[in-house]
């Protein structure tokens, strides 16, 4: 356990104390080298758009949000693990679409971003939504530097916040980039920042670094598969955001981690029988929730063998598929961590990314690689305008 609300159990190895204090050596050297990233992550952080902007926007119940990988993975996570709690309708805009149909004249804010303020896709999605909705308030998350976003934005007389140029997109959830839709969501933003807490937990700390050193003596065995069973539906973005994180940041130099994730249990069904009996390439994440309320099952249609079904709850029979799953992993020896999360809030999803940002970090590091660059996305940029032109 490295907090209250979640449980995590870590891979089933022997530590290798060279290793750990290794790592444990780069965490501290980390935390100040990346300190101005890091910060991002405590309550200690500077925005760059007041608290009025919020107020102004309040009462706007439409949100369309428009943005491209790390400028919109992150938020479509936090609202999809805290819908519960939102009451506006959000539409996300994060693949080109040429079906965008918005309704005219609903008052509508359209959230923008893009780091370097020339995504084609983000601008090209867009302008679509502008010529569908011409009303609608326009805020823009961008680098304070010229671009085609920050010349359209003045154009439109939009809000222009500032996108912190050392804070890549990936790395950016609990900067402007998803702080600010998480205030116009309606939530507390400064419950998302458990950094300074978790640093301090010995719990936590030697969780991650024993985590690490694991998951690197499985890639260095040629176990490059990250698999996540996701147990949760909720958090399936959650999940498409440490799946950029990790690709994106460990990808490079003929190494890195393929993240893979599978829904569970509907993955029982197709791919099972690969994680059980296929390649030994893989390493697994279990990940699910405890104590929700759910549906309860009906018992007079249930009997024969299905009678153990009755007074039962659908929490109640995924979690029993969990630890079914889990047992015969044990059984065949196929390594595998979990998270067991027991409250659904700002403050579990905020431990979870900084959790996953440290590791990938540390990763990075000990495969002697830059976690926060990513040289060859720009090459198909390139190609892409020279076919364009």
């Amino acid at each position: 356990m490295f907090s209250k609300n979640i449980v995590f159990k870590n891979f089933q190895l022997k530590k290798n104390v060279k290793n750990i204090k290794k790592i444990n050596n780069i965490l501290k050297q980390e935390l100040i080298v990346s300190s101005s990233l890091l910060n991002s992550f405590t309550t200690d952080y500077k925005y760059s758009f007041k608290k009025k902007i919020v107020k102004k926007y309040k009462n706007y119940e439409n949100i369309n949000l428009i943005g491209m990988g790390g400028s919109i993975l992150g938020t479509e996570a936090i609202y999809d693990y805290l819908k519960f709690k939102i009451k506006r309708k959000v539409k996300f805009f994060n693949n080109l679409n040429n079906q965008i149909k918005l309704q005219p004249n609903r008052k509508s804010i359209n959230l923008i971003v893009s780091k370097s303020g020339n995504t084609l896709e983000t601008i090209s999605n867009l302008n679509l939504i502008l010529n569908s909705q011409k009303k609608n308030k326009n805020i823009v998350i961008t680098e304070d530097k010229y671009s085609f976003l920050t010349s359209l934005a003045k154009k439109l007389k939009a809000e222009i916040i500032e996108h912190k140029n050392y804070i890549g997109g990936r790395y950016s959830v609990l900067s402007e980039v998803g702080m600010l839709p998480a205030q116009l969501f309606g939530l507390n933003e400064a419950k998302f920042k458990r950094f300074n807490t978790l640093i301090k937990n010995k719990s936590f700390l030697n969780s991650l670094i024993d985590n690490v050193s694991f998951i690197y003596k499985y890639a260095s065995e040629g176990k490059n598969n990250s698999v996540i069973l996701n147990y949760d539906e909720s958090s399936e973005n959650l999940f498409k955001w440490y799946q950029q994180l990790t690709a994106e940041s460990l990808g490079k130099q003929n190494k890195g981690i393929f993240p893979i994730i599978s829904s569970m249990p509907k993955d029982n069904h197709s791919l099972l029988q690969l994680y059980l009996d296929g390649p030994k390439n893989n390493f697994f994440t279990f990940f699910g929730f405890t104590n929700e309320k759910t549906n309860k099952m009906y018992n007079t249609n249930l009997f024969g063998k299905f009678s153990n079904l009755k007074n039962k709850n659908i929490g109640q029979i995924i979690k029993a598929q969990r630890r079914a799953t889990q047992t015969v992993f044990r059984r065949k020896k196929i390594p595998f961590r979990s998270f067991e999360v027991s409250r659904r809030n700002e403050e579990t999803i905020g431990e979870l990314f900084s959790f996953f940002v440290l590791e990938t970090i540390l990763l990075g590091r000990l495969m002697n690689i830059n976690p926060f660059d990513q040289p060859s996305v720009e090459l198909i940029k390139t190609e892409t305008s020279k076919i364009l032109n």
